[in-house]
């Protein structure tokens, strides 16, 4: 499985790594860091046509203008491990690039996961996941509520992530290279 996502910028990622950073020192959280770049996936999907993929995500990367996204608050995705994030709001810019991207990569892909499609898209920024207990998630949200997570982000890339050993690094990165409107 590969991800489509969108990398932070350099000041963002730094702002969150800085909150994940916290997460393993008061907490031992540490299984976000397998992907140690932060970003908002699109899409996971298992893909069958490699490079025709690669040629579609520069190409879309080309005709997108780059485009501010804003986060807030805390989310919380329930279960034996929950997964604590800070939702990114969607907006006209952000449906517009998912619809685009599932549309393209559907035909070259086997699979994707069933929460990349539209109407369960649910764009995020993770800050702890896999290790998380619902013993730790008071605390830990106690430990988060005294923070604000009121971010602007400039969607500036398209990237795949890819599994190396234990971590998901960055294969490709297309920055986005569109007309911004004036």
């Amino acid at each position: 499985m590969l991800a489509i996502t969108s990398l932070l910028n350099p000041q963002n990622a730094t702002r969150i790594n800085g909150i994940i950073q916290s997460l393993e020192d008061e907490f031992g959280l540490d299984d976000v860091q397998a992907t140690p770049d932060p970003h908002i996936t699109y899409l996971l999907a298992g893909v069958n046509e490699h490079e025709s993929l690669k040629a579609m995500l520069a190409d879309i990367a080309a005709t997108t203008a780059p485009f501010p996204a804003y986060t807030t608050g805390l989310g919380l995705f329930p279960g034996p491990n929950p997964v604590i994030y800070i939702p990114v709001l969607r907006s006209p810019e952000l449906n517009a690039l998912h619809m685009r991207l599932v549309s393209a990569t559907a035909p070259l892909c086997q699979r994707t996961d069933r929460f990349s499609q539209p109407d369960l898209w649910l764009p995020h920024i993770s800050l702890a996941l896999h290790d998380t207990t619902p013993d730790l998630l008071g605390p830990v949200l106690q430990y988060l509520n005294e923070q604000t997570f009121n971010l602007r982000i400039r969607v500036s890339n398209l990237a795949i992530l890819r599994q190396e050993g234990e971590q998901f690094v960055p294969e490709e990165i297309y920055p986005l290279e569109g007309d911004e409107p004036q």
